[in-house]
């Protein structure tokens, strides 16, 4: 019997058998609880388990130390909505319906804060339409309980784009990704309720006082409210795991750390200027809010995160799901290079290049390059690494074998379970495509070894820049002239993945589209 049916056969019996040299064999009775968790522009090189030597990370190090670390994986997209969207419908860019940040500015002032908060027409991205078929509504349908906390993106609170008609029993926490921008904010969003917090509203931008003291930390107090969002959306998460620890579930934890603004709980801040010692300070000048420790404050934001997985871990073990729960743990794109937060000092990127032009918002290896850790107790082998080639639109598949559903035809992911079973028969893609219509217009395409970018289609230029990883992960060479066979194979491949994008919005006409 083939594994899938195998699957298919103890899913339908109401049990499921683990498999591979590394499981407990044991007989569980009931599926195992998913655990997949995203930061919000976090960089390839900002765990400790991938190198980072200023920023503590033990929790998200003691998942890779139990589990397996991927050197090769890769997000869906250089920005928020888009990989977002490559996540949730397996579906590449070429393909999905999402391509870009979609602010939906026709429907008036969506960057007013104050009139966004009021009037929920203006809050959220363009939607995805309801009949998608999403991650949440195929694990929800196969008898899990699913949630996201966190930030959504993927259609305003009036749309049919919101969470809960796109797969998910609970969501809670930012329905717009403008609003995640502020960690102190006025609200958030329980399903479909607006929950008001008792929050000052303070915009994205907002400087300094005039005449302030910018080495006066009580100058910056403005900027620390009453409710911080990310300790809430951790109540809400840890409720949720207490009110489901008899079902399976499916948690989406779409945190927004360490997206600027810098703003973080006071005590993880202080622990770093301790171990940093003073530093000048950030005052807006590259937009978001000003922040007394920029470093310091950057790395709290990391660190509490880490913190809360730790918790989140400590709460399954002591509710008995431990054993029986697997984790993801990546990031939607590479790191910023706004807001305060500095990729160079923190070698964000490495060992990619980290400068502005080559992480977040570029298809370079900075920008979709994105660290990823899973751990899956008695059944992936501690300890373990591997190079095996994939990226977002792999999760579906992935996520649908471990619940035991079938996957829809149309993704374009391929299930890596086998690889993290440690079994010889993992099926590979002979390339990884991206487009992205912004910063000019972007294509890339990882095949082997190689790598391809176009860079600036909106204004017509078309040549393709060729490197080879192997010897150049700076992508700092161009070889496409020394190997014109690999760029007309390339070149095929650009034409074949991309199709004519639904919206105006991500069109590039000088790959066709009308």
């Amino acid at each position: 019997m083939k594994r899938r049916s195998f699957l298919k056969a103890m899913a339908a019996a109401g049990t499921t058998i683990g498999f591979g040299p590394f499981f407990n064999c044991r007989k569980v009775t009931r599926k195992p609880n998913i655990v997949f968790i995203m930061a919000d522009d976090l960089g390839y090189g900002e765990l400790g388990c991938y190198g980072q030597e200023k920023i503590e990370t033990p929790n998200i190090d003691a998942l890779a130390a139990n589990g397996m670390r991927f050197t090769q994986f890769y997000s869906g997209a250089p920005v928020c909505a888009p990989a977002r969207c490559v996540l949730m419908t397996g579906k590449h860019s070429g393909h999905a319906y999402i391509r870009g940040n979609d602010e939906w500015s026709e429907r008036g002032d969506v960057w007013n804060y104050a009139k966004m908060i009021e009037d929920p027409n203006l809050e959220g991205q363009r939607p995805i339409p309801e009949n998608t078929v999403t991650v949440g509504k195929l694990l929800q349908n196969t008898g899990y309980k699913t949630a996201i906390v966190g930030k959504w993106g993927l259609g305003g609170p009036l749309t049919e784009g919101i969470p809960n008609k796109q797969g998910f029993d609970l969501f809670y926490g930012y329905n717009c990704q403008r609003q995640a921008h502020i960690y102190y904010p006025k609200h958030l969003w329980k399903n479909t309720e607006k929950v008001w917090l008792d929050n000052e509203l303070v915009v994205r931008d907002t400087k300094l006082a005039e005449g302030a003291d910018p080495y006066d930390p009580s100058a910056y107090s403005q900027f620390t409210q009453k409710y911080y969002a990310p300790d809430l959306m951790f109540e809400e998460i840890t409720n949720f795991v207490d009110e489901n620890r008899s079902n399976p579930f499916f948690l989406y934890w779409a945190t927004t750390i360490p997206h600027v603004s810098l703003q973080a709980p006071e005590k993880w801040v202080q622990k770093y200027v301790e171990k940093f010692g003073d530093e000048e300070p950030y005052l807006g000048d590259q937009g978001y809010l000003p922040n007394r420790y920029p470093h310091a404050a950057y790395a709290a934001m990391v660190s509490y995160l880490d913190d809360q997985i730790g918790q989140l871990v400590n709460k399954l073990k002591q509710l008995g799901l431990y054993e029986n729960t697997i984790f993801f743990f990546t990031s939607d794109n590479g790191p910023t290079y706004a807001g305060g937060a500095d990729s160079s000092y923190f070698e964000s990127a490495n060992p990619f290049t980290t400068a502005a032009d080559r992480i977040k918002g570029s298809v370079y290896e900075g920008g979709i390059r994105s660290p990823l850790v899973a751990c899956w107790p008695g059944r992936i082998e501690p300890g373990s690494v591997t190079d095996h080639l994939s990226a977002f639109y792999d999760v579906l598949p992935t996520l649908c074998e471990i619940a035991g559903c079938p996957a829809p035809d149309e993704t374009d992911g391929i299930s890596f379970v086998s690889e993290l079973l440690g079994q010889s028969d993992q099926a590979r893609h002979e390339f990884l495509y991206w487009e992205f219509p912004a910063r000019g217009g972007q294509q890339a395409v990882r095949m082997g070894e190689w790598k391809a970018i176009r860079r600036d289609l909106q204004n017509g230029l078309t040549d393709i820049e060729l490197f080879n990883l192997s010897e150049d992960i700076g992508e700092q060479n161009n070889v496409a002239k020394q190997h014109p066979e690999i760029v007309k194979k390339i070149e095929q491949i650009m034409k074949q993945e991309h199709t004519n994008p639904s919206l105006d919005a991500f069109k590039m006409k000088s790959l066709g589209d009308v």
